[in-house]
């Protein structure tokens, strides 16, 4: 078998990253834009791993009952692979089967890594007062493009670094998908596209080795009846909805598993721009002691000035190994008391906490942890480490399918002693 052979498979599973799985001759093949329960011919393109194989479906010989015309017309199956762009790889599944296939890999992944046993559901966003729209586009309201030498602007065909230019951009709100069609003549790079609460886009040039360092525009996001300033390139969710269904959904979690103890000090570690911790902040009332840790100054210095009405919250620029190392070793006994009346609630980056970070949290035994997770593999493996220090998820794993269309997903759970 070589690279560029067309084979026959039967999908029977999914693995993390938005592929799917099929054997051939009992090795396993690696093929997106696929779904179980179908049969395809796929071209293989990578048969360098004993292991495995990688191929690229070219066409469905028996479709799923859950496939669905792609909402991305771009990246549908019709399209040869290399000309497919990235972005939207469960586009071509039905909705509510793409949050089952999402349980699934959340659930696989306890099993496999963590070697735990939870439910899990998965949930859209929105909230009573605002839905997401019934076929799950329009959402983002951040998208980067790329812009290569010869001055196309698109996305990236998937798996790959080539400019893709196509026509639309359905996962966009329809205000940046416009924004977007009307970048022209930007230097080689990328082009970031941000609609904060405002309504306006701005497009932001990032060309390729420019070090230069403009002053950041500051823009405000909403979370209800609460502002918060960002940066306009700084981080903020993506979703238009994320943002309040993930503190909406941490604030249900947390008054379900006992609320906010007003005495308590409680953390909010990688905490961007104090989203968390004024959630925390408003559970436990005026007075509530909340620290939010982040690394990257800006956004700390946001977080101090979105924090400033609780006289008990502040914000520090550290990361958040080492802060919590530093607490560990320094707090006071008074400290030590309160943090065990105290909520942890931690959002680390794709790659997660890790075991350090993990067991610092632990060595300060507050008494409830919460974790909001952006990667199902590292969740798994962080919740294997707390549970070997006591520390138990009750009530299973909550999913906010925060990105329809793609295999991406987030994850609350609460974690108690």
């Amino acid at each position: 078998m070589h690279d560029g052979d067309l084979i026959d498979l039967d999908i029977t599973g999914i693995a993390h990253g938005g592929v799917f799985v099929g054997r051939h001759e009992g090795r396993v093949v690696f093929v997106p834009d696929t779904l179980p329960g179908e049969r395809v011919r796929a071209r293989v393109t990578d048969t360098r791993k004993k292991a495995f194989w990688r191929a690229d479906a070219v066409d469905v010989l028996e479709a799923a009952p859950e496939r669905q015309r792609h909402v991305w017309a771009a990246a549908d199956i019709d399209v040869v692979p290399e000309d497919r762009p990235g972005g939207a790889e469960f586009g071509h599944i039905e909705l509510g089967h793409q949050r089952r296939l999402k349980e699934r890999v959340i659930r696989e992944a306890l099993e496999r890594v963590g070697k735990l046993d939870l439910p899990v559901d998965v949930r859209s966003a929105g909230t009573a007062d605002d839905v997401e729209a019934a076929d799950g586009t329009g959402w983002r309201t951040r998208l980067s493009l790329h812009v290569d030498e010869g001055g196309r602007v698109g996305a990236y065909a998937a798996r790959s670094h080539r400019v893709v230019e196509t026509p639309d951009l359905p996962l966009a709100t329809a205000e940046v998908a416009r924004a977007a069609l009307a970048v022209r003549g930007a230097r080689p790079g990328r082009v970031d596209l941000v609609q904060p609460a405002d309504g306006r886009v701005r497009v932001l040039a990032r060309p390729d080795g420019d070090r230069s360092r403009p002053t950041p525009e500051v823009v405000e996001e909403r979370v209800g009846e609460r502002v918060f300033r960002v940066d306009a390139g700084g981080f903020w969710q993506v979703h238009r909805l994320a943002a309040r269904t993930l503190a909406g959904l941490v604030r249900d979690e947390l008054t379900a598993a006992g609320g906010v103890d007003p005495e308590g000090l409680h953390l909010d570690l990688y905490g961007g721009v104090g989203l968390f911790a004024a959630t925390l902040a408003e559970m436990g009332g005026s007075s509530t002691r909340v620290i939010s840790v982040e690394s990257d100054p800006r956004a700390t210095e946001h977080a101090g000035e979105n924090l400033a009405e609780w006289i008990g919250a502040r914000a520090e620029t550290a990361r958040a190994d080492r802060f919590v190392a530093a607490l560990a070793a320094g707090a006071s006994e008074r400290e030590r008391e309160r943090l065990s009346r105290g909520v942890v609630l931690l959002d680390p980056p794709r790659a997660g906490a890790g075991r350090e970070v993990v067991e610092g949290i632990a060595a300060l035994a507050p008494a409830t942890v919460v974790y909001v997770a952006c990667d199902p593999v590292a969740l798994s493996r962080d919740l294997a480490t707390f549970a070997e220090h006591g520390y138990v998820a009750a009530n299973g794993i909550r999913g906010v399918d925060l990105f329809p269309h793609t295999h991406h997903v987030e994850a609350v759970v609460v974690l108690r002693r």
